[in-house]
């Protein structure tokens, strides 16, 4: 009978020992939750002067940016997403910042990146310099009549705020190297009443970690360059001039169109970035002050039909950046496993 208790005792307890066991492998092999499908980027960034397709949006001088942008993934090759970027600025018409707010979407199809979206660009603070303006001009009645910009005689509006639709493709043909394209479009470039279409092709080159034995840590570098072409269209009468040799100037000017470019070299280190660039357009000094009615253009010879008064600016002109940045998203704050 003692056998018989300590038999059944013995099994009893490889009864338990097997069920603990049991439940201890399906809590092993239990799968985890699916991961978020939300993510969220930002960054910040410090650069000698904020170029923007050639042209400078701070006057030739430093200035600071940061951006926070929600992303949804819908799967693993298509994404929403939009976004809130601020930068300073030093605009003729005396606004401070750039605003920006955007949002589109990101399909994957392998080795292609697409992204497709809009973009607002607002400038608040503004103030309008319009005593040059035709007269019965219709923009004029929007604007406080405060004289011409400091000594130059151009003129500017208080709102130059405007917005683009966008399409992007970038493809990855291996680990070094990668190439794209963009398209933007707005029907009021600057709100001037002047339409645009900026067309431009990149491509970039990841150097070997080979070629930088002098940066120990996991320091990075790439090469890039940028080339465009923005299409622009005739303002409104706010911008109009009398020309005798083009009477109808007085209801708007056509913009000179024209190409920008750019190239430099980017260092990566964890997070951070250094990004050293050249850029530079074809646009001659007075055509650049028609469009950008700088407030630092001087008096001079520049004349050409839209410029009829001879201001000069450097704003188009060649400019070497240094811009250091760090983005982030959330699963760089995840702890390693």
């Amino acid at each position: 009978m003692k056998r018989l208790a300590s038999a059944a005792t013995l099994a009893l307890c490889l009864m338990t020992v097997s069920a603990i066991a049991a439940d201890m492998r399906l809590k092993a092999k239990a799968p985890e939750p699916p991961p978020s499908p939300w993510d969220f980027a930002w960054g910040s960034a410090l650069m000698s002067d904020y170029n923007f397709r050639g042209v400078t949006q701070s006057n030739h001088k430093p200035s600071v940016s940061a951006y926070f942008e929600p992303r949804y993934n819908l799967s693993d090759t298509l994404q929403l997403y939009g976004g809130v970027s601020g930068e300073s600025i030093a605009f003729p018409n005396r606004a401070a910042a750039e605003i920006d707010w955007y949002g589109g979407i990101r399909p994957t199809f392998g080795k292609l990146a697409l992204d497709f979206g809009f973009w607002y660009y607002w400038y608040p603070g503004g103030q309008c310099f319009n005593a040059n303006v035709p007269p019965l001009a219709p923009q004029s009645a929007n604007c406080v009549a405060d004289g011409f910009l400091p000594i130059n005689g151009n003129v500017i509006k208080a709102d130059l705020s405007f917005w683009e639709v966008y399409a992007k493709a970038t493809y990855t043909l291996n680990d070094q190297w990668s190439y794209g394209g963009n398209v933007w479009y707005s029907p009021s470039v600057l709100n001037s009443g002047a339409d645009g279409t900026f067309l431009a092709g990149n491509l970039t080159y990841n150097v070997p970690g080979s070629f930088w034995p002098m940066f120990p840590g996991g320091v990075t570098a790439s090469i890039s360059g940028d080339i465009g072409y923005w299409w622009l269209g005739t303002t409104d009468s706010f911008y109009g001039v009398i020309n005798p040799a083009f009477p109808n100037y007085v209801n708007g000017i056509p913009y000179k169109s024209y190409a920008t470019w750019d190239a430099g070299v980017t260092f990566n280190w964890k997070k951070f970035s250094l990004d050293l660039r050249y850029y530079d357009t074809n646009l001659t000094k007075g055509d650049c002050n028609a469009f950008t009615s700088s407030q630092t253009a001087s008096l001079g010879t520049a004349f050409t039909p839209i410029n009829p008064g001879g201001a000069s600016s450097n704003w188009c002109s060649a400019a070497f950046v240094v811009k250091f940045s760090t983005a982030l998203t959330l699963a760089d704050l995840a702890p390693p496993k």
